[in-house]
């Protein structure tokens, strides 16, 4: 976990700091995974769900906790596979986790991108319905600004986030790392991609500059570097989210596979 991100490039495109408003409104626009929903209380209502304590993801990271938090990781790797018709928990829970990577980046990137000065999307901080449908379901515990610059989206992000969330998949259902990685750079290109297409169809080409400036910053960094080859937007990963294993699945436009493999796929997990 402890391994420094790159010092961002000294062209690294000038931003314009503006504090997030309490609701992330910039945000909305940009649609489904990229909305932050924004609360000061711990306990949130939920879709068809009374009000009802959220872990946070944090809690959620950890190996041993308390009993209420204990299996929210399980329950959506669960939920997972039952909507994807799947009995292989490794193939559900690198699904799981590519969505909550995108969700993640997403939200994380945008923010930097229109305000420059992004709130703190700590563990502690993000709240989360391990049980409702894609996208996944984030509240954030209130809006503090932090820096915009890559260096502090790889801390959010690679350290506070997908480090520990990748360990704790590895130990319950034995997730290659590569794998994990994979999909960490799969889903900070998607997001990416995402936001250049929406800020140049709106006219932000602020917007698209500094996400892009910060994506080359962040696929600088030694954990994501090695991830895939990107083209411009585009990107291809050197590695497989398994997607294929699931009833009536395919390979992903950006996997390392043309075809579904008819072996193990044991060498496009590493």
């Amino acid at each position: 976990m402890g391994t420094p991100a790159p010092e961002p490039r000294s062209g690294l495109v000038q931003m314009l700091l503006v504090d997030p408003d309490p609701d992330l409104a910039a945000l909305r626009p940009l649609g489904g995974f990229f909305v932050l929903r924004t609360t000061t209380s711990t306990t949130t209502a939920t879709a068809g769900r009374a009000s009802a304590p959220l872990p946070t993801l944090a809690e959620t990271y950890e190996t041993v906790t308390s009993d209420g938090h204990r299996n929210a990781l399980t329950l959506r790797v669960a939920t997972v596979a039952r909507r994807l018709r799947t009995s292989e928990p490794r193939v559900s829970a690198s699904i799981a986790h590519q969505g909550l990577a995108a969700r993640l980046w997403s939200t994380a990137l945008a923010c930097a991108a229109l305000y420059g000065r992004p709130p703190d999307l700590g563990a502690g901080l993000l709240r989360w319905d391990c049980a409702a449908p894609a996208p996944d379901d984030l509240w954030l515990t209130g809006v503090r600004p932090l820096s915009g610059d890559s260096a502090t989206l790889a801390d959010t992000v690679l350290h506070g986030h997908l480090h520990p969330l990748g360990e704790a998949l590895r130990a319950r259902y034995g997730v290659a790392p590569g794998l994990l990685w994979g999909n960490a750079g799969s889903a900070l290109a998607g997001a990416a991609r995402e936001l250049d297409r929406w800020a140049r169809t709106n006219g932000r080409t602020d917007v698209a500059d500094r996400a892009r400036a910060l994506t080359d910053d962040l696929f600088a960094h030694p954990l994501l570097r090695t991830t895939g080859t990107r083209t411009g937007t585009a990107f291809r990963r050197r590695s497989c989210c398994l997607y294929y294993r699931v009833p009536g699945g395919g390979v992903c436009g950006d996997c390392c596979f043309t075809r579904p493999p008819r072996s193990s796929p044991a060498a496009a997990s590493g």
